[in-house]
């Protein structure tokens, strides 16, 4: 059985003073804290909420 892939997501960037929907992505994805790393599943849902938050967060495909 494959592997599946994954994404290790590191949230860098405080969401203050952005706007209000980019604070929502950064919770749904599971982020409580700066600095807070999580693997994540590479899928197209995941990948598009991180488009949406790339200034926010550093992404390394694992």
């Amino acid at each position: 059985m494959a592997k599946q892939k994954t994404l290790k997501v590191t949230y860098v960037r405080s969401a203050i003073g952005f706007d209000k929907k980019q604070a929502k992505i950064i919770e749904a994805l599971g982020f409580t804290k700066l600095n807070q790393t999580r693997v994540l599943p590479d899928n197209p849902s995941v990948r598009g909420s991180l488009f949406h938050v790339k200034h926010l967060v550093e992404v390394v495909e694992e």
